[in-house]
């Protein structure tokens, strides 16, 4: 049995954990680097040389237990991945345990968002990412990676940070108040308590990597300058953590570059650190 980050078999089993980390490798529709349908493996390699004590949070959240479940992987096209993303997180909806998913494309994340908002009435989506994905249909579906967050634009109380990135056809669809473009928020950081002011008591994060910059994440299908730093990430996150009731979480868009290593340990990182502010 493998586990998170190699951590003993008593704390990953499903009746044991809390926090259930659940792999979709689905990369069926990104159009220019593939790869992020071998990412879950390289992070889990890569977790498995972390070291398991937060210094920031002084924890060992691993004690709450990870169960990783079988990978869904009969995946065979972008319908049937969203309708069984969708049917199968709602099903880990009914047990009593924090969500995570690791993609796998964004295309993930609107079966597993709509399940989400489905359960909580008043929910809010904080997507920190590079692309608006704000398109209503691309290259003949509506499930594409260019489309992750259309519906929950019409469905839910979405935010959007570090955009810098979109086609023309995505302004009609985008609230750009709630919006906070990379270009400003390098400059002031106000975004940081006016975007969480925006949100509901309930939040669900989706995180595409390539909302940080490709200096420190360079392992994706479409890395674009003027990204995040990781302090300026994990320091936005811990407020929100802090300050919201953070239902669940996905990070997508990992896809591993053969013989650099730094990438997927980032991404092994930044999902540990979530889970420690969750649990603080």
């Amino acid at each position: 049995m493998r586990t998170f980050a190699g951590i003993p078999e008593k704390y990953a089993t499903l009746e044991n954990a809390d926090i259930i980390l659940q792999s979709i490798p689905y990369d069926g529709t990104s159009t220019w680097g593939k790869g992020a349908d071998k990412g879950f493996f390289a992070f889990l390699d890569a977790a498995e040389n972390m070291e398991l004590y937060d210094i920031e949070t002084d924890s060992e959240v691993y004690y709450k237990g990870i169960h990783i479940p079988d990978a869904w992987t009969d995946l065979e096209s972008p319908e049937h991945m969203f309708r069984a993303t969708y049917d199968r997180t709602k099903k880990l909806l009914e047990k009593d345990k924090f969500l995570t998913f690791f993609g796998g494309e964004h295309s993930i994340s609107i079966g597993v968002i709509k399940a989400f908002y489905e359960k909580y009435q008043n929910l809010t989506v904080l997507q920190l990412d590079a692309h608006a994905d704000l398109r209503s249909t691309y290259e003949g579906t509506p499930y594409n990676h260019a489309c992750a967050v259309y519906d929950a634009s019409h469905n839910c109380n979405l935010l959007q940070i570090g955009i810098r990135s979109m086609d023309v056809s995505e302004k009609q669809y985008m609230d750009y108040d709630k919006t906070y473009f990379a270009d400003e928020m390098h400059y002031s950081r106000d975004w940081i308590d006016n975007s969480i002011n925006q949100m509901t008591d309930d939040v669900y994060i989706t995180i595409d990597l390539d909302v940080l910059d490709p200096s420190i994440m360079p392992a994706t299908g479409t890395p674009e300058p003027g990204g995040l730093t990781w302090y300026r990430l994990i320091n936005y996150l811990q407020s929100v953590f802090e300050q919201k009731n953070i239902v669940g979480f996905d990070i997508v868009e990992l896809a591993p570059i053969e013989g650099l290593h730094a990438p997927q340990y980032l991404a092994a990182k930044l999902y540990y650190k979530m889970l420690s502010y969750k649990f603080m």
